[in-house]
């Protein structure tokens, strides 16, 4: 092959109690990349649409997880990207992770795959650090693996796939507003309580044992944040009320996604998740604030080849 045509998909990270560590990848929202084989050697991006970003190789997250992964690898030739963006830049839904993940699987499948999905996380994670300053894999991990991903160490970059259980449906709602991760990081506080960090390690090992059981009600006791929602809700609008009319619609839980300002909800089948977005939308619309809303089943694939 010297073409190759890809879906990048959108992502949930975080989930609640899993900060930097959990995330969950999502079906009809994603960007697609056009990468293609060139005699010239190194990394060129060539085209975007749908965002006004760079297309200076060393201030994009593509570019820059496409040359890390380069770096690795003895090649007389060269790549160019095309990215048609469908996830907006500060969405909170895994744009940067999107473009960094797309850019390293298309050309390690041109190169005919010398690395495998989880090796290629290493590679992706650079393009996370020009986008916030900080090498996570939450968003990265699940893009390439889909399902739940578990980051059990990001120095070593140590990812553990996790199951989804198959009546999992989560709905998003996007207002249309810009929070950039780095401005989301710098609320956090450095120190925390011992016992808000024991009720939040409670809760995140009783979510993957839900995921593992098929238990959602265990999965609805466990999606509570006690250490990040609390210093990061203020900078979203109306976050209470949301989170609140996603709860009583019957979702299993509700929170935000990734560093914002999207809100994510988790609900046992797709009916209760349409349930879920009419009511978030309700929340919204007398607030003269757009926003997008999208229900998904999780996303068990991961990146996918179109052509």
């Amino acid at each position: 092959m010297k073409e190759i045509k890809l879906f990048a998909p959108a992502t949930v990270a975080n989930v609640s109690c899993g900060f930097d560590v959990l995330g969950f990848c999502l079906d009809p929202i994603g960007d697609e990349m056009i990468i293609r084989k060139t005699d010239q050697p190194g990394v060129r991006i060539t085209k975007i649409e749908g965002q006004d970003l760079p297309l200076s190789t060393k201030k994009n997250v593509a570019g820059v997880a496409a040359e890390a992964l380069l770096a690795s690898l003895a090649t007389s030739f060269g790549f160019e990207i095309e990215i048609y963006k469908k996830i907006k830049a500060g969405s909170g839904i895994g744009s940067s992770a999107a473009s960094s993940a797309g850019a390293v699987f298309g050309i390690n499948e041109l190169l005919g795959r010398p690395y495998s999905r989880n090796e290629l996380i290493q590679f992706a994670m650079k393009g996370e650090v020009l986008a916030s300053g900080v090498g996570h894999a939450d968003n990265v991990a699940p893009a390439l693996l889909g399902g739940f991903t578990l980051v059990r160490c990001n120095k070593q970059v140590d990812v553990v796939a996790l199951p989804s259980p198959s009546e999992l449906y989560a709905t998003i709602i996007h207002p249309k507003i810009e929070l950039r991760t780095a401005d989301a990081r710098s609320v956090l506080k450095k120190n925390i309580p011992l016992n808000k960090a024991i009720e939040q390690w409670g809760n995140l090992a009783a979510l993957v044992s839900g995921l593992y059981t098929d238990n959602y009600e265990l999965i609805s006791r466990s999606l509570v944040d006690v250490i990040i929602e609390p210093e990061r809700s203020p900078l979203i609008p109306f976050f209470s009320e949301l989170k609140g009319a996603a709860l009583d619609a019957g979702a299993l839980g509700s929170g935000i996604s990734g560093s914002g300002p999207s809100i994510y909800a988790l609900s046992r089948g797709e009916e209760t998740a349409k349930k879920v977005r009419q009511a978030m939308e309700k929340v919204f619309l007398p607030m003269n604030i757009d926003f997008d809303t999208y229900v998904s089943k999780i996303n068990t694939e991961g990146i996918k080849i179109i052509e």
